[in-house]
């Protein structure tokens, strides 16, 4: 596997772990419709939250948040729709980013709640 791509996991993998320790439970991971992903689906409170992870080695080219641009926002809100209409929810929906940036031996967490509106 790429470096890249074992980054990415260990991004996501701290990023279900913070928040399964935050009090969310976890209902999906890397749920795909058509092109889009959602890397994970969680509940915490009667909302439905998807989350975007973003996990860079670095800062250097910006932080991992300012990756999620607007088509990848258009992919996750299709992808939520499908999600709650196939499982026929009727629940408040919240996007979040997990941004994940290695620093040396460790990792810094951010966790950016109701990171982008979808109307």
């Amino acid at each position: 596997m790429a470096q890249h791509n074992e980054l990415g996991k260990k991004g996501e993998e701290l990023a279900i772990d913070y928040l399964l320790n935050n009090g969310y439970s976890i209902v999906e991971k890397n749920y795909r419709f058509k092109k889009a992903e959602v890397d994970i689906i969680a509940k915490k409170g009667g909302v439905l939250i998807a989350v975007e992870v973003k996990t860079r080695s670095s800062i250097y080219y910006g932080n991992p948040q300012e990756f999620v641009n607007p088509k990848k926002i258009q992919l996750l809100v299709l992808a939520i729709d499908n999600y709650v209409n196939e499982n026929d929810l009727d629940v408040e929906i919240r996007f979040d980013i997990i941004a994940v940036i290695k620093e040396q031996n460790s990792f810094k967490i951010e966790h950016i709640e109701d990171a982008f509106l979808y109307f």
